[in-house]
């Protein structure tokens, strides 16, 4: 059995994909400059603690708190009646699902929706969040077959947190301050910025170094092309595996 003699189910996505990607990218983006050039940046945590969070593991609990953050400043836009974000529609997904917020952009006639994962990193520990998971293999290459216009956005937002001295409690609140962010399009991260991880499940899909990430543009058939050759190229992976997953989600057609 070899790749070369399967017959795949080839995905076409629409020729405007490339600009509606980079249209998505930007409102998110612009979204959250706004939102930093307000001061609405600041996630304020109090406790009764009298000495303050210990700092060392606040990155345990950064990831959910940065992740409602986000869904909250995205639903404060929405909520603006013709926002100049053109964003009409946000959706918080359930746990575990492909992405953590849905977000829907009108573009003229158009409505673009982007599945956000967003990842928390530190900004004062080294390598904190540096090679996240971002999904599963077989469920991103199901979903690009799915809808060839799929698009799966990862949110990198860092973060610093400090403490400070509540006057009117005379207790210490922790801060959790978004400092920096980059949004990318899933598709069109280079090839040498991707890994496959086969632990767990069909196996992760992984970002190198989510600090430094390149493009690389691709259509969705490339891109399933590429995600194949990742798993292929797995020691803990065989052409047999590789079959019975195409089959089973109906990737090919033999």
């Amino acid at each position: 059995m070899r790749y070369e003699d399967m017959i795949f189910k080839i995905p076409q996505e629409s020729e405007t994909y490339r600009d509606d990607s980079a249209f998505v990218l930007k409102q998110i983006i612009a979204i959250l400059d706004s939102r930093k050039a307000k001061g609405d940046n600041k996630i304020i945590i109090n406790t009764n603690l009298k000495l303050g969070l210990p700092l060392e593991n606040i990155n345990k609990i950064a990831g959910p708190m940065i992740e409602a953050w986000a869904g909250e400043v995205f639903a404060g836009i929405r909520d603006e009646q013709n926002n100049v974000y053109s964003l009409i529609h946000v959706e918080s997904q359930k746990r575990l699902g492909m992405a953590d917020i849905v977000l829907q952009f009108k573009k003229g006639e158009h409505v673009l929706t982007g599945n956000v994962d967003v990842k928390a990193t530190a900004n004062d520990i080294q390598n904190s969040g540096k090679g996240p998971n971002i999904t599963s293999f077989s469920r991103i290459r199901t979903a690009y077959v799915v809808d060839p216009d799929y698009m799966f956005i990862i949110l990198s937002i860092k973060h610093k947190v400090y403490s400070e001295r509540n006057r009117e409690t005379c207790l210490v609140d922790g801060v959790m301050e978004i400092v920096d962010y980059h949004a990318y399009d899933l598709k069109f991260i280079s090839d040498a910025d991707i890994n496959y991880n086969p632990a767990l499940g069909t196996g992760q899909i992984q970002i190198k170094d989510i600090h430094y990430v390149t493009y690389q543009y691709r259509t969705t058939w490339e891109m399933c092309q590429l995600l194949d050759q990742k798993y292929l190229h797995s020691s803990k992976r065989t052409i047999e595996d590789f079959y019975r997953e195409a089959s089973k989600n109906k990737w090919i057609k033999n």
